[in-house]
């Protein structure tokens, strides 16, 4: 027999919508903020190292959800990848802002030598050694597309490195002083300090001292 009252009508209970969940606010809020967790990433893997760094510390440096990074990068390799991949390109726009056509020389190279210090000391400092650390870390198609990125950025030295040689001003072989003049400027990362003395502006003059004779009229 039925049940006492089972005639009343029940409300059916809502259907629940397929796919995956609606995220809640504070996820919709993490949508935005893919170049926090590339920074912090960069910061990390610099710090750290690849290895040692887990997607949870990089979620917990920017306040996210240890999940939360797989929204906008498909594992901590995809990250490690577009954190030196973004970083070249931005390295690259920096540089092309500071060369000016018709510039003599010296004044270019002084211009690229500057523009480097500031990709290696400013605003997003941490790829450069990431990239020069833990490209290992890549697989070989990421290491030949940044490969391809370097390659285009050190290409804009040559000319003017070949006009310095042509002058008398660089007394080296071009190739050779290309890949001296990076070694040196790359590896002020291990030593330069804001805080003290030296500014950019006086490294900046040392280096051109070292790398040619510039004519003072």
């Amino acid at each position: 027999m039925s049940p006492v009252g089972s005639c009343a009508t029940t409300t059916p209970a809502p259907r629940r919508p397929r796919g995956r969940p609606r995220k809640r606010i504070d996820e919709r809020d993490e949508g935005n903020r893919r170049q926090e967790l590339l920074n912090a990433a960069a910061r990390l893997f610099r710090r750290k190292g690849f290895d040692a760094t887990t997607t949870r510390d990089i979620a917990a440096a920017v306040g996210m959800h240890a999940g939360s990074p797989f929204y906008h990068f498909k594992s901590k390799g995809a990250l490690l990848y577009t954190v030196m991949e973004e970083g070249m390109r931005a390295a690259l726009a920096r540089q092309a802002q500071a060369l000016q056509p018709g510039t003599d020389p010296a004044a270019s190279l002084r211009r690229l030598v500057r523009s480097h210090f500031d990709t290696l000391h400013g605003p997003g400092r941490d790829f450069i050694p990431v990239m020069l650390y833990e490209s290992r870390s890549l697989n070989a198609r990421q290491r030949a597309a940044i490969a391809r990125l370097q390659r285009d950025y050190e290409a804009a030295w040559v000319p003017v490195l070949e006009a310095l040689a042509g002058s008398g001003q660089l007394k080296a072989d071009v190739a050779l002083a290309r890949l001296l003049i990076f070694g040196a400027l790359n590896w002020s990362v291990q030593w330069f300090n804001p805080k003290k003395r030296a500014s950019l502006v006086d490294v900046t003059d040392a280096a051109m001292a070292l790398f040619i004779h510039e004519e003072h009229s």
